[in-house]
């Protein structure tokens, strides 16, 4: 699973005007006069609790459901109750390190590192970045900046936690067998904890609203399933196969047989473990293998969460390699993540000083999500025909929290497997990412492509009846 809001970034941000530039360097001129003025005399524990206090109130959303809690005790209630969590800020030394630039980078890094605790409900507290709602004046700003640079001044140096380190030039094969590896093998027993029992790594299908997670992912296979029209016989090239979940379905439900790529060798293991346990060798292959190295020809074709790894660079390659593969009146199933409509709601000032990559950075590197309009119009240039589309962000939103309420539960043997900072890495990930699938900034899409036959024949029928039977 990927998840950023614009070119693979954990939260979309829009170049500001060259006012709003000269607007908040006016500010932070004002700030630096006030820290040269404070650099003489070390701020004492009061002065560092009152600047914290007046950012603190001015940062905060009005509406809020969770506490803050100061290291002396203090605590700023929710103002909105019950209280769904609190953050509690561990020490004199966490707020001015929270505020480092860039500050997508400085909160993340933050939290893996332990500057600060989340108690309670994660994804009450994970949206905070988007939830800046209070109208400052310009001396307001610059007021509160000088604030800022004393609290990070006093914040002294601070490690940074463990990131991907990928060699090469982004997108060719060698850096994205790095970048999947990074994600995706960490620990298969990881990743069991808190998925399904198919181990589906993507968006579940809820058409009742009721469904558990299980209930969930199945009905997301055979949605799957029905949409490409599979037919008993027929050969289906499942791209980014991962654990073999949709391939195994599609072989047992549907008498198919699968063919599954992935660059993981750890979903490669695992997964032709699950073949075997369930005797499918004869129908279900499963290899480590670029999708740019698959030859064809295949009935239809399954993509499900591999997408956001391609890079826009790739894209046209992406399609076109599908299109060469896939028979004449074949289909194509594209299940990816999107950038949503919604934008950030931060004001300008703010953004300007957020780079946006902590997503690149920790937990998806090099991963690109483009808007629906850019995938669709790369499928068309491919000679795809697109049949249907559905947006299932609700879904996925519903998925996440479910993922997340699993990890919770299972936060102790996640810490044995993968340490304290990769725990805390997920536990912020998928809460953060509930927001973003429930406010819009994050949408998923399953795009029905077609490759009509030389008579213009698509291979679908005249209503949607069959899927929605």
């Amino acid at each position: 699973m990927s998840a950023s809001a614009r070119n693979g970034r954990l939260s979309p941000v829009r170049s500001p005007s060259g006012q709003q530039v000269a607007w908040l360097a006016a500010g932070l001129t004002a700030a630096a006069l006030a820290a040269r003025q404070a650099r003489q005399t070390p701020p004492t524990s009061e002065q560092l609790r009152a600047a914290a206090l007046d950012v603190l109130e001015a940062a905060l959303p009005q509406k809020r459901p969770f506490d803050v809690q100061l290291w002396d005790g203090t605590v700023l209630p929710a103002t909105v109750q019950p209280a769904a969590a609190r953050l509690v800020l561990n020490s004199e030394h966490s707020l001015g390190r929270m505020l480092r630039l860039p500050l997508d980078i400085a909160l993340g890094e933050a939290y893996l590192r332990g500057d600060f605790e989340i108690e309670g409900d994660v994804s009450a507290v994970a949206g905070l970045t988007e939830a800046f709602d209070k109208p400052l004046s310009a001396a307001q700003v610059a007021r509160l900046l000088g604030e800022v640079q004393t609290l990070r001044r006093h914040a002294g140096p601070a490690p940074h936690p463990v990131t991907a380190q990928l060699h090469g030039e982004p997108h060719t094969r060698e850096r994205d067998q790095q970048a999947v590896t990074y994600h995706y093998d960490i620990s298969n027993d990881f990743y069991k904890l808190w998925l399904d029992h198919r181990m589906v790594y993507s968006c579940g299908y809820f058409p009742t609203g009721a469904e558990t997670l299980d209930q969930a992912q199945e009905a997301k296979l055979e949605h799957i399933c029905r949409k490409l029209r599979l037919e008993p016989g027929e050969r289906l090239l499942d791209i980014g196969c991962g654990w073999g979940g949709l391939a195994i379905y599609a072989a047992e439900h549907y008498g198919v047989e699968v063919l599954g790529v992935t660059l993981s060798e750890a979903q490669l293991r695992e997964g032709r473990a699950r073949v075997e346990a369930v005797g499918l060798e004869n129908r279900v292959r499963l290899e480590l293998r670029d999708y740019r190295d698959v030859q064809g020809p295949f009935d239809k074709i399954s993509s499900v969460g591999m997408a956001e790894h391609v890079g826009r660079r790739n894209m046209p390659e992406y399609f076109a390699t599908a299109y060469r593969v896939l028979k004449p009146g074949g289909l194509m199933m594209n299940h990816a993540i999107a950038a949503g409509v919604q934008q950030s709601k931060l004001p300008k000032w703010v953004q300007v000083l957020a780079s946006g990559n902590f997503n690149q950075k920790y937990v998806f590197p090099d991963g690109e999500l483009l808007p629906l309009w850019e995938t669709l119009q790369h499928a068309e240039q491919a000679q795809f025909e697109v049949r249907d589309v559905e947006n299932l962000r609700e879904h996925y939103a519903r998925t996440l929290a479910n993922w997340s309420r699993n990890l919770e539960a299972h936060r102790d043997e996640a810490r044995a497997l993968v340490g304290e900072q990769r725990f805390r890495l997920w536990r912020l990930y998928l809460a953060a990412c509930v927001n973003y699938f429930r406010n819009g900034q994050l949408a998923i899409f399953q795009s029905l492509l077609a490759k009509p036959d030389e008579e213009g024949r698509a291979g679908v029928p005249l209503s949607r009846g069959d899927v929605y039977r």
